[in-house]
């Protein structure tokens, strides 16, 4: 059962925020604050009473633009303090998403507010609360902690699926990976960029690395991820390697050169 604490200086917008949180059975309590200083002055309060006092406070759902301080200016400095209570940035701009999460931000959700939406964002910060709880398993820390059982040879990969949810202006998109060309690194946040336009969605290039591999990406550098079927051309000059991928050229970087020239050259002659 979350605490909440919702901060928005628009009125109308904090108190349908509020209603949604109390409409949820997860959480235990919500109040709003209706700029930075009464949300820092209810903050330190609840850092002060500690996790278990009676004005505590789990989780912060924050509006980024505001008078005065904005949001992610209190994440900064909430970010000082040993036990601050967790971050779900609340806002109509798409644009602050990587430096959200470079400050551990539980979730980024998009004005309007779907309920759905945010009943996803609670959902996440009940886990990550539950996970900051749980006493370490024994024997799972230090080097001699088992590691996870390999796929025996032979083994039926997962299923990759054939497209990717993505979020714009509070709307829930699918686009199909077939239609991606190259995927660039932001954060722990990865911009995919199609024909049409780019979609910026949270999770980090090194997982997608991983799991569209079956499906012809690689990597090229540690900020580009390709899909090796998009790449028109590959240019090798005064020891700086580069692909043309439509209209962006990318780098290579000097660890990834040579792999790539080889996977074009089969792909090209088989």
């Amino acid at each position: 059962m979350l605490r909440v604490l919702a901060v928005d200086d628009e009125k109308p917008l904090l108190e349908e925020l509020l209603y949604l949180l109390r409409s949820d059975p997860r959480v235990r309590s919500a109040e709003g604050a209706s700029d930075a200083t009464e949300a820092l002055r209810r903050i330190t309060r609840a850092l002060e009473s500690g996790p278990d006092g009676s004005d505590g406070i789990d989780v912060v759902f924050l509006d980024i633009h505001m008078a005065g301080l904005t949001g992610l200016d209190i994440a900064r400095l909430l970010a000082g303090f040993a036990r601050p209570p967790l971050i779900v940035f609340v806002t109509a701009h798409e644009g602050f998403a990587v430096q959200a999460f470079d400050l551990k931000a539980v979730d980024y959700v998009l004005k309007p507010v779907r309920p759905e939406r945010l009943a996803e964002a609670v959902r996440r910060a009940c886990v990550q609360l539950d996970r900051a709880e749980e006493p370490p398993a024994a024997g799972a820390a230090g080097p001699l902690a088992p590691t996870a059982p390999r796929r025996p040879a032979g083994a039926v990969a997962d299923r990759v699926p054939d497209q990717i949810a993505v979020e714009l202006g509070g709307v829930t998109r699918f686009v199909a990976i077939a239609d991606i060309a190259y995927v660039e690194a932001q954060g722990d946040y990865a911009r995919l960029h199609t024909d049409e336009g780019s979609h910026l969605v949270r999770i980090p290039v090194s997982t997608l690395e991983e799991r569209w591999a079956a499906r012809g990406f690689v990597r090229i550098h540690r900020r580009h991820l390709v899909a090796l079927s998009r790449i028109d051309e590959l240019r090798m000059d005064a020891g700086t390697t580069t692909v043309r991928v439509g209209a962006a050229e990318l780098q290579v970087s000097r660890r990834h050169a040579r792999e790539l020239r080889d996977l074009l050259m089969r792909q090209a002659t088989g």
